[in-house]
């Protein structure tokens, strides 16, 4: 049984100004372009039986410039879709919804995006997960993609619920690695840059 490696995209505009971005196609800044290359070292010397990338263009190029070029669009690897939220920074929110959390209250539907709950987004992470399990049975495998999606996705690997996401802080341009222990799913590296 292989490991499962998760890459959070490098910044983009939004992301370093903390605001919500799930649909919304940006691009890498300068900084997340050098957070994205700063990944290859981190991967050299591993093959992976599969690489998965979220088809939003932010995770694509970081793929790309982590070495990881030959990486599958998943669109179940898509960010949160934060519908009337999206653009929006949580301080803001709070502004007109005191006590407001992503994680308990999920968002209203917006003009351009419907929006999602925790859970739905755990039904598109339980399907990565299923899509994955026999890739890993043969080895290692790579996910290139979003913050929240990646915090839900790993809560559902360790059988959490999906909101338990909440405890998995993830930055920008990073490395995690979920692996087994006693043939239990464990964290055994989060956050990791060069």
């Amino acid at each position: 049984m292989g490991d499962l490696l998760l890459a959070r995209h490098g910044e983009t505009e939004w992301s370093r100004a903390g605001r919500h971005t799930g649909r919304s196609d940006l691009p890498l800044t300068p900084a997340g372009e050098a957070q994205a290359r700063a990944l290859a070292p981190l991967l050299e010397g591993r093959s992976f039986t599969l690489v998965l990338t979220s088809p939003l263009a932010r995770a694509r190029r970081t793929a790309v410039l982590a070495g990881l070029a030959d990486a599958l669009p998943e669109p179940d690897l898509r960010e949160w879709d934060y519908g009337g939220y999206e653009g929006v920074t949580t301080a803001d929110i709070r502004r007109t919804r005191p006590g407001w959390d992503l994680w308990t209250d999920g968002v209203p539907p917006g003009p351009e995006f419907p929006g999602e709950s925790p859970g739905q987004v755990g039904e598109r992470a339980d399907r990565v997960l299923s899509g994955v399990a026999g890739a890993l049975d043969a080895g290692d495998v790579m996910l290139v993609a979003h913050g929240h999606l990646l915090r839900v996705l790993t809560a559902r690997r360790l059988g959490l619920p999906p909101a338990h996401g909440r405890l998995f802080r993830l930055e920008t341009g990073t490395l995690s690695r979920l692996s087994l222990e006693h043939g239990a799913p464990v964290v055994a590296e989060w956050n990791t840059r060069p």
